[in-house]
């Protein structure tokens, strides 16, 4: 299994979780501190890919995708990445 980090790269309007560019989050068990629970859920079946050796054949880099958040009106949008395990 690989290890894996979120990482901010988008935020418009008002993130009620205060997400902010830059933020990094590591992808383990559970849902990670501080980070939005809805974010959670949306990246969690890309993070599962991820983490069992997938890639997504949208993506240029095997070991990264992007995801949003589901608030349409305030989306974040998380850089989803392998590292080394």
């Amino acid at each position: 299994m690989s290890n894996l980090v979120a990482k901010v790269i988008s935020q418009k309007g008002t993130c009620e979780a205060q997400h902010k560019v830059g933020d990094e989050f590591v992808i383990a068990e559970g849902i990670p501190p501080n980070l939005c629970s809805w974010a959670f859920h949306a990246i969690f079946p890309c993070a599962q890919v991820l983490r069992f050796g997938g890639s997504f054949p949208w993506e240029k880099d095997r070991n990264k995708t992007a995801v949003a958040c589901p608030d349409p009106e305030n989306p974040v949008v998380f850089e989803l990445r392998r590292t080394s395990p």
